[in-house]
């Protein structure tokens, strides 16, 4: 099965294409063309924000503020992110890995929003005939992930939690569809990943879920800004979360026309599509120091591992966090 999912809040920045950062210099002279009106420029991937885009309800609610909307999708949050830097976005929505080593790197955005905990939707998985039967089997073991994402960090704690330490495994970094090459071929023993990759795992390959990352991590996705368009534009912003929420309200309730709105976004059959849309909570909120205190310590792990170059402060990243 060839999955057409952007793979949606997790590459590195490292790991960003270049096709994708092509487009950069477009984007950059399109955030210097100056405009009498307010306007917000939102970047999103082939999920929620791509539905709200469809239904309209968010120009419905800004118009009577005057604001246009202009809409640019992404292939990752990494090239969201840079997008922000480069000053030719103002929102965008990104997993808890990419806006940490956009932090480090200087970038001004700041976390707008979170969904609930979703951890559920991230798991490592082995083949369903693999003797591996517990975490503490996967001493010695070859394990395939992404480098520097969600699921990074989810492994590094769950190997805590069950007395391992990080470098008990045989790490091997390989993005999704790499690493599905190498679980379907039998060359690694697990694969730490997240939905829908998971779910097509699950229902086309026939992989049993070792554990997911309830009770280890909570698995958050975040909507994020510039420091200084939270700050002069909180109604605007306030406005979006309203309506993200809502449709989050919505899809919670309608799991099945959920699913059929993102089987042909995604790219991929129905029943997939149904594992991950079934197993998902939704939900979304406003920052809160709490929330930037779950990332901070994802930061602080990162630091430790030496995928990022210096600490940073969570806090720095927020506007006006309750």
């Amino acid at each position: 099965m060839t999955l057409d999912f952007s793979n949606r809040r997790r590459f590195v920045l490292s790991g960003v294409g270049a096709a994708a950062l092509a487009t950069l210099p477009q984007l950059r002279a399109q955030a210097q063309t100056p405009t009498a009106n307010r306007v917000l420029r939102v970047g999103h991937q082939k999920g929620f924000l791509s539905l709200l885009k469809g239904r309209g309800t968010l120009e419905q609610r800004l118009a009577p503020l005057g604001v246009k909307l202009t809409w640019t999708e992404f292939t990752a949050g990494p090239v969201q992110l840079e997008a922000l830097n480069v000053g030719s976005i103002d929102f965008g929505d990104v997993g808890e890995a990419p806006p940490i080593f956009a932090q480090a790197a200087g970038a001004p955005l700041a976390y707008v929003a979170a969904t609930v905990p979703r951890p559920a939707t991230e798991a490592v998985i082995v083949p369903k005939d693999s003797p591996i039967r517990s975490v503490a089997d996967l001493k010695g073991r070859k394990v395939a992930y992404n480098k520097g994402s969600n699921v990074h960090y989810f492994l590094v704690k769950l190997l805590e939690k069950n007395g391992l330490k990080y470098d008990d495994v045989q790490s091997v970094f390989l993005p999704p569809s790499d690493a599905r090459a190498a679980f379907e071929r039998g060359a690694i023993d697990a694969w730490v990943i997240w939905d829908p990759f998971l779910a097509a795992a699950e229902v086309g390959l026939g992989g049993r879920i070792l554990a997911d990352a309830t009770g280890v991590v909570n698995n958050r996705a975040y909507y994020f800004s510039t420091l200084d368009y939270a700050a002069k534009n909180a109604d605007v912003v306030r406005i979006v979360i309203e309506e993200i929420n809502k449709l989050d309200q919505w899809g919670s309730a309608h799991r099945d026309a959920l699913a059929a709105e993102f089987a042909p976004l995604w790219g991929l059959p129905k029943p997939v599509v149904d594992r991950s849309v079934g197993r998902a909570v939704y939900g979304t909120g406003p920052i809160t120091k709490a929330i930037l205190q779950e990332q901070q310590v994802i930061a602080d792990t990162f630091f430790n591992l030496k995928l990022i170059p210096k600490k940073i402060n969570l806090l720095e990243a927020a506007v006006n966090a309750g």
